[in-house]
This record gives structure tokens, sequence and C-alpha cells, in this order.
């Protein structure tokens, strides 16, 4: 996950955004002229709802991070490869260039 400049993740800002709007809904019903059935009904709907909205956030964040960790292990090969070709070709100059001199 990318960090914006002040250090924060967007998950976290995310995290604390949904936060705040289930402690700013869950103030609001209990100052609201309902009967306390009424206002635990909603607050048990509204807990289960940013339960569930975490969840989900959880699980997309769980699969962009397995899919960039796939990802740089397969860059990570293809690296590996080049640069295990580039030393091999070095090894393959450095005889060439030691057989020219050792013929001289």
């Amino acid at each position: 996950m990318a960090n914006n400049d002040n250090g924060s993740s967007t998950g976290a800002v995310l995290l604390s955004f949904l936060a705040g709007a289930a402690v700013g809904a869950g103030v609001a019903l209990l100052v609201a002229p309902k009967s306390g059935k009424e206002i635990r009904a909603k607050i048990t709907g509204l807990t289960e709802d940013a339960v569930d909205k975490i969840k989900e956030y959880v699980s997309e964040a769980q699969d962009k991070i397995k899919t960039t960790l796939e990802d740089g292990k397969e860059i990570l090969q293809e690296k590996k490869s080049i640069l295990a070709s580039a030393i091999e070709a070095g090894k393959e100059a450095m005889d060439r260039e030691r057989e020219k001199y050792k013929d001289a």
C-alpha cells in the first residue's frame, strides 16, 4: 500500500474513517428520541454493517498484498536470471581473453 505524504497508509486512513463514521452514527442514535429497543436494534445493525465493511476491506487488502507479492517474486526471478546470464557472459569473455594471452 502506498503511503501518503504525511506517512499514514491509505488503509489506516480508510479504517480510521470507517471507525469514526461508526462512532458518529452510534452517538447520533444514542441521542435520538427513540425507545431503548429501537436504539439497540439500530446499533446492532450498524455494528454488523461496519464489521462486514471492515471484513471486505481486509479481504481486498489481502488480495492486493498477495498479488503484489507474487508480482515481486516474478520480477525478482527475472532479474536473477538476467544477472546470472550477465555473470556467465562475463566468465566466458574472461576465458576467451585468457586464451588470447595464453597463446601469445
